[in-house]
């Protein structure tokens, strides 16, 4: 029986040091750019940070949980989609949520780049792993291919999105006059 278990599991080993290595490195540069950013007064109030700047780092630390769980020694393949499940419905919820943050923070006018990278593209990838962790036990070939797609998309995601906050941030210092950093 663990070796059934295993065999689908095993082939992905290497994928998910990758990503998950690649998360963890990332999350803590996405540090960097909050503490720059509060230095700088870049990132405005609370609600813009829960909208823009947190958000990257849930979908980073995502995707080292999925590592985690898929590295995981599980004796059945269902309780690997039952932590799978959990972590896409409450990625759905948190989604959801951010979605509510962005739309009613007034520091930034969201474009619609930033709804497809911010809201759009992080309800799908949770809605897939949802659906994936449901079927990982019946069909699991393609339920492993959909739930690495999506760490992949939630990598890419977050990526996209710091690199955008340090774009922002640098912008925002570049208009800001000489010794007024305190001003937005």
């Amino acid at each position: 029986m663990e070796q059934a278990v295993a065999s689908p599991l095993s082939v992905w080993e290497s994928f998910y040091v990758i990503i998950g290595s690649s998360s963890a490195a990332l999350t803590g540069l996405q540090f960097v750019v909050i503490v720059l950013s509060t230095e700088l007064n870049a990132l405005g109030s609370g609600s813009a940070t829960r909208a823009f700047a947190t958000p990257t780092i849930v979908h980073f630390c995502a995707v080292l949980f999925i590592s985690a769980i898929l590295s995981a020694p599980w004796s059945a393949l269902s309780s690997a989609g039952i932590a799978l499940g959990a972590c896409g419905v409450t990625g759905f919820v948190y989604a959801v949520i951010v979605v509510r943050h962005a739309w009613r923070q007034t520091d930034y006018a969201p474009v619609l780049e930033d709804w497809i990278w911010h809201a759009a593209l992080p309800l799908i990838a949770y809605a897939a792993l949802l659906v994936a962790a449901v079927f990982v036990q019946r069909e699991p070939v393609p339920s492993l291919f959909v739930i690495g797609g999506t760490a992949l998309l939630l990598l890419f995601v977050g990526i996209h999105n710091a690199w955008d906050s340090v774009v922002y941030i640098a912008l925002q210092r570049r208009q800001r006059p000489e010794g007024r950093g305190d001003q937005n």
